[in-house]
């Protein structure tokens, strides 16, 4: 029989074992959606304010944004955790962070059942219910989901995306990336961004094309099957990296200072009707300057900061049109139910100057103004990890106090925009209805009409916590069902319960009226009675939108309910113990898939290994032995780790050995041999060797000397007077044979890749370094 004789239910005679029961070829039927079921897609931005989006009232313009709320809903009323990790485990489970082991962010986490950095798998992902529907399930962008000791080319891979129930992913593993250097996956495996800063890259536009081309691989191939998308920016996150030209469409707009912003958005919220009537403006921040105080080259540096985060969500904002705009041209952007949302208030993680480097802020290195006025013309570009100072922050979440990381509105409460033609009457209304990250999952079932799966994957699932307001889509008036929802992080805590807020701050309001730091605070169990005893606010925030009247004093019985209910939450949902700590979390060890390892062997032409994962060597003795064979004058990087924003590479240029310790890019200390490297085969090292204690709190690792040696003849020393406290970069790893990404050094271009032969590089750091008698004394003479 030909193929074209084939019709259903023709038997195939001959055929090896058929009976009367098989005579037909049957097959089982594919798995589809719900016919009509509609697209999702989430978009999450990074670090974006309450009043930073130009629908929630910014002088920035985000049009295509803004054009979803036009012809959809925004939500006035909607609360995150804080911070990126935990906001984000929220939205894709539809349980608390605490629940889900993500008190903190990964990089932060602690062995304490919520704070582990382990999603549990009976927290099923949204993308995990979806792929069991029918839908395709794609994530592209920032996931920081996964533990960081478990994104390196090891795996495992089980809380990677497609661990997760994506079936593609393209983005970033951590917490952060460089916009021009970025560190990527795709799917399972690291990848070299497609082009060069140089030739025009920038990761949002990639992050775009990626979601485009990902969506019409499915499309073309089975156009009836929704698909779900998890667009997660890098952006609104430091760095803020844009075009030039785009910075420069807001040239002068903010030179009348923070205050003037936050008065104008103020103005443009209530005209709106997105904040209610007689709605205050909160206090002038005690931490933050009066525009007026500063000096004209500080204005002109914070002015010009702004410039250049407004054009970065300008720019953001346009290749999420390009993204809408292809979904529009399959004829399908009606019929998508799209959430657009912020995982935290704006970031104060710049300090009160600003910066031009973010790996000061997790290194508690100060800010230099000179330093940073000499960048002014570069910021936006990839020589820096810039971010705007704490003004900034404060006026991104007008009408509100404080900012990210901290539990007060400033901190917890988003833009969140809701779009939907199809399933929605309603068009640009405002919604007061109180929500929290954890309502989305159960919503968008909701409205799918699909119930939360008893197992996925064989695993019994627990409660969703979440709440849908699926109801409020077509009824403005409807009823608030989320009655109840607790915070925390860092310390810092709070509730919400049926219009109050009781809230403890940790250190206190600000930094200025505590005195201290962020983190700096340790919260024993004398100090935690000590706050429930006096440190608890208390806001009527159904008649007090902002939090801008305390009435802790003339409600104390309320308040005391209010503290109660929090310790009930708090149990609950595995919020205790409490760790104020902020960056000290980052030198804490945790599980790594070998233990005890001394010696650490890497090899050339390998992906890179993240930082949680690659040897440490910060504040210790160690060695970097390579193996190599030089010819014709072989040149190039034999190990790096980290890049612009701080790091160390060993490398060979113009036949001489290096090494440079790029200190959170601000300084460069170099130990350069006085010798040629031979031809042929060699043993080329470095040795550190500590001659000084940390100062962890003041940002200056381990003063020490460095050494080469050549087939162990030292040929090069010198000494290092301060190192990389905490934390080697931001996103960028160590490589072996090349420096990927950002150069750690200016002193030669990436990626530098080793031209002659490397068999292996070996990091030890078990102390044992070579006995050099002269050579000690010579480093005695040269400390006199």
């Amino acid at each position: 029989m030909s193929l074209k004789e084939y019709k259903p239910g023709t038997t195939f005679p001959g055929v090896v074992g058929r009976t009367p029961e098989t005579s037909s070829p049957a097959w089982p039927e594919p798995l589809r959606a719900k016919p009509g079921a509609p697209n999702v897609l989430f978009i999450v931005l990074d670090d974006t304010g309450y009043g930073q989006l130009g629908c929630y009232g910014s002088p920035i313009r985000t049009p295509n944004l803004d054009r979803l709320a036009a012809n959809g809903l925004r939500y006035s009323n909607m609360h995150t955790t804080a911070l990126c990790s935990p906001t984000r485990s929220c939205l894709l489970t539809g349980r608390n962070h605490h629940s889900n082991g993500m008190a903190c962010i990964t990089e932060g986490s602690m062995g304490y059942p919520g704070a582990n950095g382990i999603i549990p798998f009976e927290n099923g992902f949204l993308s995990e219910i979806l792929q069991r529907q029918g839908y395709n399930t794609f994530a592209v962008g920032k996931w920081h989901l996964t533990p960081a000791e478990q994104i390196s080319a090891a795996g495992p891979y089980d809380r990677w995306p497609l661990g997760r129930g994506f079936e593609r992913y393209y983005g970033f593993l951590g917490g952060d990336t460089h916009q021009y250097y970025p560190d990527l996956v795709h799917d399972n495996h690291a990848v070299e961004p497609p082009k060069t800063p140089e030739e025009g890259y920038h990761l949002t536009e990639d992050l775009a094309d990626q979601a485009i081309r990902f969506i019409g691989d499915a499309k073309q191939a089975a156009p009836d099957k929704p698909f779900f998308l998890y667009f997660a920016s890098g952006a609104m996150h430091a760095p803020h990296h844009v075009p030039k030209e785009w910075a420069d469409r807001y040239r002068g707009q903010f030179d009348d200072g923070w205050e003037a912003y936050r008065h104008k958005v103020h103005q443009k919220q209530l005209d709106m009707g997105l904040i209610p009537p007689g709605t205050e403006l909160s206090r002038h921040d005690p931490d933050v300057a009066r525009w007026d105080s500063l000096t004209p080259d500080e204005k002109k540096l914070y002015a010009r900061m702004m410039e250049v985060f407004a054009g970065f969500l300008e720019h953001t904002d346009h290749h999420i049109g390009r993204l809408l705009d292809f979904i529009e041209s399959l004829g399908e952007l009606d019929d998508t139910l799209i959430m657009v949302i912020s995982d935290n208030g704006a970031s104060a993680e710049g300090g009160p100057t600003g910066s031009v480097n973010e790996n000061k802020f997790f290194n508690n290195v100060p800010e230099s103004l000179e330093a940073n006025l000499k960048a002014l013309d570069d910021l936006g570009g990839p020589k820096y990890f810039n971010h705007y100072p704490w003004g900034w922050t404060w006026a991104g979440d007008t009408p509100f106090k404080r900012w990210k990381r901290e539990t007060y509105r400033g901190g917890v409460s988003d833009p969140f925009i809701v779009h939907w033609p199809k399933g929605i009457q309603a068009k640009g209304e405002i919604r007061p209805q109180y929500a929290h990250a954890i309502d989305l999952l159960p919503t968008v079932l909701d409205a799918l009409q699909i119930e939360p799966p008893a197992e996925i994957r064989g695993v019994a699932q627990s409660p969703i916590e979440g709440v849908s307001f699926a109801h409020t889509f077509n009824e403005g008036k409807a009823e608030n069902r989320h009655v109840t929802q607790y915070f925390e992080m860092f310390g810092h805590r709070s509730i919400y319960h049926d219009g109050w807020r009781a809230v403890c701050p940790v250190p206190g309001p600000s930094f200025a009226e505590s005195g201290m730091s962020f983190g700096q605070m340790e919260i024993t169990e004398e100090k935690l009675r000590e706050l429930d005893a006096h440190g608890w606010e208390l806001y009527h925030v159904a008649e007090d939108f902002s939090e801008t009247r305390n009435l802790a004093d003339q409600h104390r019985d309320k308040l005391i309910e209010m503290i109660a209910m929090w310790y009930v939450e708090a149990g609950k949902y595995k919020v205790l113990p409490l760790d104020s700590r902020g960056t000290q979390r980052f030198a804490e060890e945790r599980p790594q898939l070998t233990r005890g390892r001394q010696r650490y062997i890497y090899y050339p032409d390998t992906s890179p290994v993240p930082d949680n994962v690659a040897v440490k060597v910060l504040n210790r003795p160690h060695s970097i032995s390579a193996e190599v064979e030089i010819h014709d004058g072989a040149e190039g990087v034999l190990l790096a780790h980290g890049g612009s924003t701080g790091g160390y590479s060993f490398f060979v240029k113009d036949k001489k050995l290096c090494y440079v310790h790029n200190y959170v890019g601000t300084e460069e200390f170099a130990v350069e041999s006085d010798a040629e490297v031979p031809q042929g085969k060699a043993e080329l090292r470095f040795e550190f060797d500590p001659t000084g204690r940390p100062d962890l709190a003041q940002g200056k690792g381990a003063p020490g000397r460095g050494q080469l040696y050549i087939d162990g003849k030292l040929v090069g020393q010198a000494e290092l007077p301060v190192t990389v406290p905490l934390l080697i970069s931001l996103g960028e790893g160590l490589t072996c044979g090349h420096d990927a990404a950002s150069p750690v050094t200016s002193r030669y271009e990436v990626p530098f890749a080793f031209s002659g032969k490397l068999n292996r590089v070996t990091v030890d750091v078990s102390g044992e370094l070579i006995e050099d008698k002269e050579a000690e004394l010579r480093a005695i003479i040269t400390r006199q």
